[in-house]
């Protein structure tokens, strides 16, 4: 493979997403966690949900501000890298992104401050609305976000004149046809992928203290579960609209599907290739292990069903087909581990033992990067499966490159990666001292909190077994 300017700039905008989507991915998520964290204090008074938020919006705080570091320097690629992508997608993506800034930027700048420094400055009310708010911004943010993603996908609403891109209906800009099933596998996506973090540092926590009294690690402790029960209930569902997901690739990107599933000739009666050997060269696979008829059931839900074959287009039109059939069954393979992980929880909750089963701990704690690969991995399927478009059969990503040498390309690609390795060091060196501290020290309840309101409820026996006797 030839390493010209277009490669190279593909490899730093694939490096630098790579890294910017990791925290998106953490922050929505857990802001969701922080919302559910707030509210069970308000409606309990426990301090030990007070104690978790604040321990909790410290790591949203430092993901937060990264993510919108390393997204900054996406903006300024598209332009330097990209300019005839920018030229050519104006027009219709440059409102969409513009309308991510007015709403979700803007809700998210006008609240993040309360919610981090206004605990002790405001009322209780009104920094739960801050923290709701931050909440809602991330989302509307992903909305905005995955429109104009979606948008490249599969484009609608827009006429070409003097090659650009020119809307014609908003509303199927906005609401692409791959939009709304993209945006829900995403977002849950996000969820799983706090989830699994969490449930990870959490378990972290918890076998570092084993030597501990249960009051030390009772906040490791309701963060573990909370995090499973999410986890146990949003992963079955992300099962179900991944397959809704696939069911709309096979109508709307049918070169994409079969480049996923390494199928070159239409066939029915498709297997599901576990295992294989894309050979682009000679249009077929090597050392193929599947399981008949099973891979036409899952994307089409008959057995018999036809799917379409990369020899329907010619060698020019079809992506590369070895890193997309990996990446997706690395994406399925950490699915199925999320579920067998939730289920087994469920049955040590069953057992009583969720919180003294090492070897589930140690796994959990494995898990924690768990969702953060899924993410990447799902990514790199849905845009390397785009090519060689980088807006599907509109407009080639060679086309769409600026005229750079490659000199300079591998010069801001070798100072990205010295720039973000500083960056993710620290950040990474934070998270880990933060973590290793653990939650700060509470005092138990009591019938009056500490500015002297009763508890809205009494507290339940879940609350009693995990509320530490002594600090």
């Amino acid at each position: 493979m030839e390493l010209d300017a277009l490669m190279l700039s593909r490899i730093q905008f694939g490096f630098t997403m790579a890294f910017h989507i990791i925290f998106p991915a953490f922050t929505i998520g857990l802001a969701a966690f922080l919302v559910r964290l707030e509210a069970q204090w308000l409606w309990t008074r426990n301090p030990m949900y007070r104690a978790l938020y604040r321990f909790w919006v410290k790591a949203f705080a430092v993901s937060f501000g990264l993510g919108v570091v390393s997204g900054i320097v996406m903006s300024y690629q598209l332009g330097t890298n990209w300019s005839r992508y920018s030229d050519f997608t104006g027009n219709v993506l440059g409102p969409l992104i513009q309308y991510e800034v007015i709403t979700a930027f803007f809700l998210e700048a006008g609240f993040l401050g309360i919610m981090l420094f206004g605990w002790d400055r405001v009322g209780d009310r009104l920094h739960f609305l801050a923290t709701c708010m931050v909440s809602l911004g991330t989302l509307i943010s992903a909305f905005w976000i995955l429109s104009a993603n979606s948008w490249m996908q599969t484009p609608a609403g827009f006429t070409i004149e003097n090659g650009r891109a020119v809307a014609t209906d908003w509303w199927q800009v906005i609401f692409n046809p791959s939009f709304p099933i993209r945006y829900a596998h995403m977002v849950l996506g996000c969820f799983l992928t706090t989830a699994f973090a969490v449930s990870g540092m959490a378990a972290w926590m918890i076998l570092r203290a084993r030597k501990e009294p249960p009051a030390k690690v009772a906040g490791a402790r309701v963060s573990l579960s909370m995090a499973l029960w999410f986890a146990l209930i949003f992963t079955p569902i992300q099962i179900f609209v991944g397959d809704s997901h696939g069911l709309a690739v096979l109508k709307l990107q049918p070169t994409k599907l079969a480049a996923i599933e390494a199928n070159w000739d239409t066939q029915k009666d498709m297997p599901l290739l576990l295992f294989a050997i894309p050979n682009m060269e000679a249009e077929r696979n090597d050392f193929e292990i599947g399981i008949p008829r099973l891979g036409s059931f899952i994307l089409t839900h008959d057995f018999s069903g036809v799917v379409p074959g990369l020899k329907e287009v010619t060698p020019d039109k079809r992506p590369p087909v070895w890193p997309v059939f990996y990446s997706f069954r690395i994406m399925v393979a950490i699915g199925m581990a999320m579920l067998a992980l939730s289920l087994w929880s469920l049955y040590l909750r069953w057992k009583g033992t969720l919180f003294e089963n090492r070897l589930f701990l140690t796994c959990a704690m494995l898990m924690t990067p768990s969702g953060f690969g899924a993410v990447i991995f799902g990514w790199f399927t849905a845009e390397i499966g785009r090519q060689p478009y980088i807006v599907y059969g509109q407009l080639k990503t060679a086309d769409a490159h600026s005229p750079l040498t490659a000199q300079a390309v591998t010069a801001s690609l070798i100072a990205f990666i010295v720039a973000y390795a500083i960056i993710f060091g620290f950040g990474s060196y934070y998270l880990a001292k933060l973590l290793r501290k653990g939650p700060e020290p509470f005092e138990p309840s009591v019938p009056g909190d500490e500015v002297g309101r009763k508890p809205k409820r009494p507290l339940s026996a879940v609350d009693e077994q995990l509320e530490p006797r002594t600090v």
